[in-house]
C-alpha cells in the first residue's frame, strides 16, 4: 500500500458495521437503476435553495461513491476514498467543510486540487429504513462558505426525500418481482415448465384472433406420450414425472419466440405455432418425435425407452377457422398416430 492510500484509509475509516450497511445499500437495487427525473429534480432543487452551482446525489458502495443525480457537473463515480460523500458514513448527522482546501481530509482530494477546484461541501447522509447511511444528498462551490441554519434544514427536508423516493422505487421493483413471480405461477406448469392448460387456452383464443384478423397461417401440435401408464406401473410415478419434465424441457429448447407451448392434460401436450402453415408444423413435429425418441431416461440402472405420438392441425380459413376445430382436427391426427403403430406424426 502507498503511502498516499495509507493517508487516505487513515482520514476515511471505515465503518465496523460497513458489511451491515453496504447490505442495507444493496437491499435498495439502486446502483443499477437509472435515476430518473424525480431525482433529477431533487438534485437541482437543492443547488437552488443552497444557492450553489452543483449538488449530488450519492450511494457509497463498497470501493466506490456512485452519483445517481447531479446538478451542475456529471460525475459519474469516484473511488471512495477521493470522494468527500465517504465522511457521510462515519455517522455524523451532517457534514460540512466550509474550506475543502484546509481540511487535511480533504485538501488534497481531486475534486479540491483539480478543476473545478471545490471549496465548500455540505451533505446529509441518506439514512435507510433501518439507521444506516447508503450516501448522501450533498451540495458543493468553487467558493469558500457555510449554509445558513434554514439552508441547512431545507437540506435534511430534501434529503429525507429523496430516501423516501428510493423506498419507493425499491418497494415497486419488490412488487413488480412479486406480481411477476404470481403470474408465473399461475400460467406455468410445475412439472414441464410449460404453459398450463388454462394459461394456453388464453393464448389459443389470442392466436386465434390474430390469424383471423391477418389471415396468416396457425399450425396446432398435439403430443402424447407412448404407454405412459406402462411407465408410471413399471416404474413408478417419480420415474414417470422425470419422463414429463424431460419431455417438456425438449419442447421449450426446440420451439420459437413466438411459438407456444404447455401441458393439455396428463402426459398430453399442445404447441401453438403461429405463422406455420400445415407442411412447416409437420417438418417441426417430425424433428420434435425423432428428438424425443432420441432422448436418454432412466430407472436407477434400467433405462427407459420413451416416444412420442403427434397429431397436426392446421388453419384453413374454411372449415377449420376455430380454436375448438383446430384442436379437434391435431387430436383427430393424433389419433390416428397412435392407431396407426404410435412414435410418429399424423396430420
Amino acid at each position: 500500500m502507498s503511502a498516499a492510500e495509507q493517508t487516505i484509509t487513515t482520514l476515511y475509516p471505515r465503518p465496523t458495521d460497513d458489511q451491515s450497511r453496504l447490505a442495507a445499500l444493496h437491499r435498495y437495487d439502486a446502483l443499477e437503476a437509472t435515476s430518473g427525473d424525480d431525482f433529477t429534480f431533487l438534485t437541482e432543487l437543492a443547488a437552488k435553495v443552497c444557492d450553489v452551482p452543483y449538488a449530488f446525489i450519492s450511494l457509497v458502495d463498497a470501493d466506490r461513491v456512485f452519483v445517481k443525480s447531479f446538478s451542475g457537473l456529471d460525475v459519474q463515480s469516484l473511488p471512495r476514498g477521493q470522494c468527500y460523500c465517504s465522511l457521510a458514513v462515519l455517522g455524523d448527522d451532517a457534514t460540512e467543510i466550509c474550506d475543502l482546501s484546509k481540511d487535511a481530509r480533504t485538501a488534497h482530494m481531486p475534486l479540491t486540487v483539480e478543476a473545478p477546484y471545490m471549496r465548500m461541501y455540505s451533505s446529509v447522509p441518506l439514512v435507510s429504513s433501518d439507521g444506516y447511511a447508503i450516501g448522501t444528498l450533498c451540495v458543493m462551490n468553487t467558493k469558500a462558505g457555510c449554509l445558513s441554519t434554514a439552508q441547512r434544514e431545507m437540506l435534511r427536508k430534501l434529503a429525507r426525500q429523496v430516501m423516501a423516493l428510493l423506498e419507493l422505487r425499491a418497494n415497486e421493483r419488490a412488487l413488480k418481482s412479486s406480481m411477476d413471480e404470481l403470474e408465473m405461477l399461475a400460467t406455468t406448469d410445475e412439472l414441464t415448465g410449460l404453459h398450463n392448460r388454462r394459461s394456453l387456452m388464453n393464448r389459443l383464443k389470442f392466436e386465434v384472433a390474430r390469424t383471423r384478423r391477418f389471415r396468416t397461417p396457425l399450425s396446432a401440435v398435439m403430443v402424447d406420450v407412448d404407454h405412459f401408464k406402462r411407465i408410471n406401473d413399471e416404474y413408478g410415478h417419480q420415474v414417470g414425472d422425470e419422463v414429463l419434465a424431460a419431455v417438456g424441457r425438449l419442447v421449450r429448447e426446440n420451439v420459437r419466440v413466438i411459438d407456444v407451448a404447455g401441458r393439455y392434460g396428463g402426459e398430453e401436450l399442445c404447441i401453438l405455432l403461429p405463422n406455420t402453415p400445415l407442411e412447416g408444423a409437420r417438418k417441426f413435429a417430425e424433428t420434435l418425435r425423432s428428438r424425443i425418441e432420441a432422448q436418454v431416461h432412466s430407472a436407477g440402472t434400467r433405462a427407459v425407452a420413451v416416444t412420442a405420438s403427434l397429431g397436426v392441425g392446421s388453419f384453413n380459413h374454411m372449415d377449420i377457422d376455430d380454436a375448438e376445430m383446430l384442436l379437434k382436427q391435431a387430436d383427430a391426427a393424433l389419433y390416428r398416430a397412435k392407431a396407426n403403430g404410435r412414435n410418429r406424426v399424423e396430420g
